[in-house]
């Protein structure tokens, strides 16, 4: 599909299909959005996610409070801790039910693991890209080994305690799953195989998938 308009001095300019839906991604981006390319957003989320960026976030979340105007928060963040990234979450989830403004996401360059878990606290339409990011989406993993030496009474216990632990990750990651493809055209069965391996989307294919609203 093509279209064309005109410039200020009549010359005709054509768009293709993809120019056209980049110009759509990045024409409803809200102005606080916007304002946080260049400066530093209400809430910066920088490296790896664990306990020094919980504490940092709770750190900033306590002066955004009662904010008069939008809040965004920005993510760059190569992945880490998924139990952390739950509790940010949380507290992102209460934020949005409880401000009297609207709560962006904005990623840069690098949206990875956790940081995708992150990003699923905002529905599709308060996430936004710049156009250089890159997502990983991928299935929860755990590391574990088990040395079966004893009474195989005692070894049982230890092997249904790990496939409890296992089961319970599987639940999380489906719960978490569900709440980032809410409103987007993925689906958490599509999620769940593509996420078998690690899978990667560019901005542009983020847009087009509807995972994200626009891009800067």
């Amino acid at each position: 599909m093509v279209s064309y308009g005109r410039t200020s001095n009549g010359a005709a300019v054509f768009r293709g299909k993809e120019n056209m839906a980049r110009d759509e991604a990045s024409s409803s981006i809200p102005q606080a959005v916007r304002d946080a390319l260049p400066a530093p957003a209400d809430i910066m989320l920088t490296g790896e996610v664990g306990d020094p960026m919980v504490k940092s976030f709770l750190d900033q979340l306590e002066k955004v409070r009662g904010k008069d105007g939008d809040i965004v928060v920005c993510c760059t963040t190569p992945g880490g801790d998924a139990e952390m990234a739950r509790r940010i979450v949380l507290e992102l989830e209460q934020l949005s039910s409880s401000a009297t403004a609207e709560v962006y996401f904005l990623g840069k360059s690098v949206v990875y693991s956790a940081g995708v878990s992150i990003m699923s606290a905002f529905p599709c339409s308060h996430r936004f890209l710049t156009r250089d990011t890159m997502l990983l989406i991928h299935g929860r993993q755990m590391t574990d080994t088990i040395e079966i030496d004893g009474p195989i009474r005692a070894a049982k216990k230890r092997v249904e305690a790990l496939l409890h632990q296992i089961e319970v990750g599987m639940e999380l990651e489906v719960s978490g799953f569900e709440r980032l493809v809410r409103g987007s055209r993925l689906s958490v069965d599509e999620l769940l195989e593509k996420g078998g391996n690690n899978w990667y989307l560019n901005a542009q294919e983020a847009v087009e998938r509807k995972l994200v609203a626009g891009i800067l």
